[in-house]
């Protein structure tokens, strides 16, 4: 029996603790950023504000408290919005064993420094404790509520020890949830946090009515630049056609579930961003974040992402959607 400590309970979080209580075989502690939140998933079980319709089981203790989460814990599963993972860690790095497994199921990229989620756990550890945790990253095709659901799904953990990467994999597999494994954590990161970039530029495309042609040759053209900068990065090609990759974006371009799509389509219908993002009531929309910080990662290794420094100028400065989509069709000709 593994101790797991889920920190994060958004929609990712909450599924994630349905789908290992179902399974089995683990003792479980979510943790909830906020004491009234936490009270309110003791109370109901319900995640009515982030996974409405869903029950956590009875086994899954839930604590506001972040010592208390990651006491004993084997695994320690960081679900927490990209840009709040270094606070997270600061505050926990002190108080690790050696041992303690940390996985990453935050789909983002620091704004900043431009570092991917497990860097900011791997610096963090060094900075705090000087130690070496097992770290690994969770990703795929997968959207909270079929996973809470228990409707088929298929992830990747990518960890570079093979041993650690075998255990989170047995960990987290069941009937309902088959789980990959790879050593690619460079790879694996950037094709969950990229591809929210190009999610809102396929919400765009839907908002303005630009039919399945042009979505088609967003996904295809939005999936090499990903694939140029992985690369450059240290992740592998073959990293990029299998869930983490190609797998995650056509789910997150594709579905009306998807909350960067959704943003990106009031986009296209011409809401302003501050107003789409205000509604979201407090859930997060990676993407808006993650284009900066991919640019600024796309700079520092010279590798050219169009849709992405498009996306940027709708987002940032206020450039018309339809104005950048005629840019990107216009640009000089070039080979596949």
């Amino acid at each position: 029996m593994s101790r797991i400590a889920i920190l994060g309970a958004g929609a990712w979080g909450s599924a994630l603790a349905i789908s290992l209580a179902r399974r089995g075989g683990h003792e479980l502690c979510l943790w909830a950023h906020s004491p009234d939140h936490a009270r309110q998933l003791s109370e109901s079980g319900e995640n009515s504000r982030y996974l409405p319709g869903y029950i956590l089981p009875a086994d899954v203790h839930i604590t506001p408290n972040l010592s208390d989460a990651i006491a004993d814990a084997g695994i320690i599963l960081c679900v927490t919005p990209s840009q709040a993972l270094r606070s997270i860690m600061e505050q926990i790095a002190p108080h690790l064993t050696a041992t303690q497994i940390l996985l990453s199921a935050s789909k983002g990229i620091e704004e900043k420094t431009f570092l991917r989620m497990s860097q900011v756990m791997a610096q963090q550890v060094a900075e705090h404790t000087g130690g070496n945790n097992p770290i690994a990253v969770i990703g795929g095709p997968s959207f909270a509520q079929e996973v809470a659901a228990a409707l088929p799904t298929a992830l990747s953990i990518a960890c570079d020890d093979p041993g650690i990467g075998t255990r989170l994999q047995n960990d987290f597999s069941s009937p309902s949830l088959r789980v990959y494994r790879n050593e690619d954590l460079a790879g694996t990161e950037l094709g969950g946090a990229l591809k929210n970039v190009i999610a809102l530029a396929a919400g765009i495309v839907a908002g303005l009515d630009l039919g399945h042609n042009a979505t088609a040759a967003l996904i295809t053209r939005g999936n090499a630049e990903i694939t140029r900068l992985a690369i450059a990065c240290g992740g592998r090609r073959e990293t990029m056609t299998g869930l983490s990759g190609i797998g995650d974006l056509v789910l997150t371009c594709s579905s009306n579930i998807s909350r960067n799509r959704t943003v990106g389509f009031e986009l296209g219908r011409g809401r302003r961003l501050s107003e789409i993002l205000a509604s979201l009531n407090g859930k997060v929309a990676e993407g808006v974040v993650s284009t900066t910080a991919a640019l600024g990662l796309a700079a520092r290794y010279g590798v050219e992402m169009p849709i992405t420094q498009q996306m940027a100028a709708i987002l940032h400065d206020g450039k018309s959607p339809r104005d950048a989509i005629r840019e990107l069709m216009t640009r000089p000709g070039r080979t596949e």
